[in-house]
């Protein structure tokens, strides 16, 4: 039977038994009931009274429309997933475009940038750079030596722990170690920052601070020696230059009675780790060791 026809019926209490059993099989007719139920315990007034059919059809109506739940965190989790879904784009392209390039030990490499700059790269060396946008932003992350020939363009910044690099079209070395950091311009001009020291290099200068004290020195090199497989140094402490040695060579070394911030002056070859020990220890009166294995130990003058 017609849902509307037995609910008007119902109103009007003219249900014969037939419609009466089928009113209470409504799905409604509970709630349909409590309504008249609930009312007994009012007094109607005159903005609730129930006139006909047609004004209790539009307030059923408008008590059974669905109530809509607000779940707040179905929102959230599209917008999460939003974020995340963005974001994991974002950084697959910009990732699967950053270049990086690391040596090893005893090991050297040349880099060719998407401008047709060139780095070449010492051992135990890192560089890292954006391929993608290298156009509009031609810099790079240092961590340890590079000699750099960059093409003439648009600025061109080398960034390191210790310090920035700043060039258009130019050839320089830049050293960043622990407690080390050096520029070494061989053509043009660069623009070396590194805390409060700013200083503009020519062809033949020479920015550098170990430890924290800052000197500026001149060269005579067109290119940095390291290149040509000869380690130089200028008033540097033998403990970095046989840090230097051990990068080269691939070797640990230990001292025995040696005054480890003794300034150095000369160098040593990278291919032939004798001559280098010889060239290291007998200008500072020093003597190593060398075992089978590759172990090196350097010792200083006993008293």
């Amino acid at each position: 039977m017609d849902k509307e026809y037995l609910i008007e019926k119902w109103l009007k209490d003219e249900l014969s038994d037939a419609e009466k059993e089928a009113f209470k099989k409504l799905d409604d007719y509970q709630f349909n009931m409590d309504i008249i139920e609930n009312a007994k315990h009012f007094k109607a007034s005159h903005f609730s009274e129930i006139n006909n059919y047609n004004v209790f059809k539009k307030r059923y109506d408008k008590q059974n429309t669905p109530v809509v739940k607000l779940n707040w965190v179905r929102p959230l989790l599209k917008i999460a997933s939003v974020v995340v879904i963005t974001l994991g784009i974002y950084f697959t392209f910009f990732f699967n475009n950053l270049t990086k390039v690391q040596t090893l030990a005893s090991e050297k490499t040349i880099i060719e940038l998407p401008d047709q700059s060139q780095v070449t790269l010492n051992a135990l060396s890192f560089i890292k750079y954006n391929k993608r946008n290298w156009d509009d932003n031609r810099s790079l992350k240092l961590d340890g030596e590079a000699y750099f020939k960059v093409a003439k363009g648009k600025k061109f910044d080398i960034i390191t722990h210790d310090g920035i690099v700043t060039v258009v079209g130019t050839q320089f070395n830049v050293k960043q170690r622990n407690n080390y950091f050096e520029v070494t311009c061989f053509e043009g001009v660069v623009r070396v920052s590194s805390d409060t020291i700013t200083r503009q290099l020519m062809a033949g200068d020479s920015y550098r601070i170990i430890n924290n004290i800052f000197s500026q020195n001149k060269t005579t090199s067109v290119i940095p020696s390291w290149t040509n497989n000869i380690s130089s140094f200028e008033g540097v402490t033998i403990k970095e230059v046989v840090a230097e040695l051990e990068r080269q060579y691939n070797i640990r070394v230990t001292f025995k009675n040696v005054n480890t911030e003794r300034l150095f002056s000369g160098g040593f070859i990278h291919n032939n780790l004798e001559s280098a020990l010889i060239s290291i220890t007998q200008p500072m009166n020093m003597t190593y060791e060398l075992s089978k294995s590759g172990q090196v130990i350097i010792h200083g003058k006993k008293n």
